[in-house]
């Protein structure tokens, strides 16, 4: 099952390629585990875009964070370069890419890192010292395993399997100020993928009101810039208040809001798991994207989701009608709900 397995003795300090979506870098948390377990006395050191970094400030499988700034400081092929020069001062060991693309394999190969492990993707075949073969069956693989199962092949660690995501003291009390006391439900509206993957913001409306009239709960609408105006509709919409947070909090404080709420109401997103990383209860709508692949990791969770013949098609923006999103009522999510709530009740 191993390819040419790692001598734990001879790693001293490992370089991670994080994945650059939020909710895929929340799935390879178990995989990062597993490193940790591995190699207990190695320093992990996680590379990431500045969104993904955040997620990583204060995680225990992770030492320090290098902020690669693609669009940025280290734009293009020169950028890259000057990133690959500082990564080759810090002479790591080992190199893991959990990202799949070859820009990751030049990066750790122009680093200088003896040992390259990942996917054998993007044609990056030949700049890898350890790459895994992918066919159709990784391919099924739901995301958290997928990352787990590059790592086997390469060494052997047990994390336990769960997504693991760690607030600051002084983040849970910004958060427990900001939301007041009461049971809160968490609205997230957007999908920073694309228009395909959100539910209708008057459906969402919908269930926030009755879930605050059959249960008390109070409304918290969470998400990123990109979808203040989604939010500004749902609260319109809404018969009750709403704590409208869309676009007005950090990943970090993002973290520490969901990790206070009672539930969510949620697209297939990346606060999505965020959420599920702290065991919060979700309610989770599915149209246009493979829950197989992509669902909650967790058993904590409802998937609302209507078969239709051109699901799951995987686009950001739907050619046709939206059937698979506008085939889910309210009445369907409030179901979902109702019976997360009984179950944690």
């Amino acid at each position: 099952m191993f390819l040419r397995p790692i001598d734990p003795k001879s790693i001293r300090r490992i370089m991670v390629r994080s994945t650059n979506w939020v909710g895929d870098a929340v799935m390879t948390t178990p995989a990062m585990a597993d490193l940790r377990d591995a190699f207990p006395d190695a320093e992990i050191v996680v590379v990431a875009n500045p969104l993904v970094a955040q997620l990583f400030t204060f995680h225990p499988c992770c030492d320090r964070v290098l902020i690669y700034e693609k669009k940025g400081a280290h734009k293009g092929v020169a950028g890259l370069w000057r990133f690959s020069r500082q990564l080759r001062r810090e002479r790591f060991d080992l190199a893991v890419l959990m990202q799949n693309a070859i820009e990751a394999a030049i990066m750790a190969f122009a680093a200088g890192i003896p040992r390259r492990a990942g996917y054998r993707t993007d044609a990056r075949g030949p700049l890898l010292t350890h790459g895994v073969k992918i066919g159709p069956e990784q391919k099924r693989l739901h995301h958290t395993e997928y990352y787990r199962h590059m790592l086997r092949h390469i060494c052997q660690g047990e994390g336990g399997g769960r997504l693991l995501l760690a607030c600051s003291e002084d983040e849970k009390r910004w958060a427990q100020t900001t939301l007041g006391d009461g049971s809160w439900v968490a609205i997230n509206p957007g999908a920073a993928y694309g228009s395909a993957k959100r539910w209708l913001p008057e459906r969402f409306a919908s269930v926030g009101d009755s879930l605050a009239e059959e249960y008390g709960l109070q409304v918290v609408l969470t998400g990123g810039p990109g979808e203040r105006e989604i939010g500004r509709d749902i609260e319109t919409a809404m018969r009750v208040p709403a704590l409208n947070l869309i676009g007005k909090t950090s990943v970090r404080q993002l973290m520490a809001v969901l990790a206070g709420c009672r539930l969510m109401i949620t697209n297939d997103s990346g606060p999505m798991h965020v959420a599920a990383a702290f065991d919060v209860p979700i309610v989770a709508v599915f149209g246009p994207t493979d829950h197989t692949t992509t669902s909650p990791w967790s058993r904590n969770c409802r998937i609302v989701r209507k078969p239709t013949d051109c699901a799951p098609c995987l686009l950001r923006q739907c050619p046709t009608d939206h059937r698979c999103m506008r085939a889910i009522m309210p009445e369907d999510v409030l179901s979902a709900a109702r019976r997360l709530l009984g179950d944690t009740a």
